[in-house]
């Protein structure tokens, strides 16, 4: 944890793709945590494509869970229906196996919150 990582959640949840690329640069690491505990993959604009490539490309891990819930997140991106981001979190190996601590698994929160195309690229993995 460190005021790098910090500023790394802080420009992914707000989907800051240039902010988010000068802190990789100087040397936030991507799986770090913030001072709450979480990582920028965790917090990450869902809708940021770009965020999330350049997270997953500086080797963020797709799988970490949150503590909490133990939601990843392809949990998060299947609740919020951003079939993109899916898509990109398992090119880079998101388990859409993961299962939370309420025992869904991603396809299961997509089919509770109605995102059928979220639904259909999961079931067809």
């Amino acid at each position: 944890m460190g005021i790098l990582e910090d500023e790394l959640t802080s420009a992914a949840a707000t989907g800051n793709a240039a902010e988010v690329k000068r802190l990789l640069r100087a040397g936030a690491d991507v799986n770090g945590a913030n001072r709450l505990g979480y990582t920028a993959l965790q917090v990450m604009m869902m809708g940021s494509t770009p965020v999330a490539h350049l997270l997953l490309e500086a080797g963020g891990d797709p799988n970490v869970a949150d503590s909490s819930t133990g939601s990843t997140p392809l949990h998060d991106a299947a609740r919020t229906g951003f079939s993109d981001t899916a898509r990109l979190l398992v090119r880079f190996a998101a388990s859409p196996q993961a299962r939370d601590h309420s025992n869904c698994r991603p396809v299961d929160v997509a089919r509770r919150y109605g995102h059928e195309d979220v639904v259909a690229f999961l079931k067809s993995l």
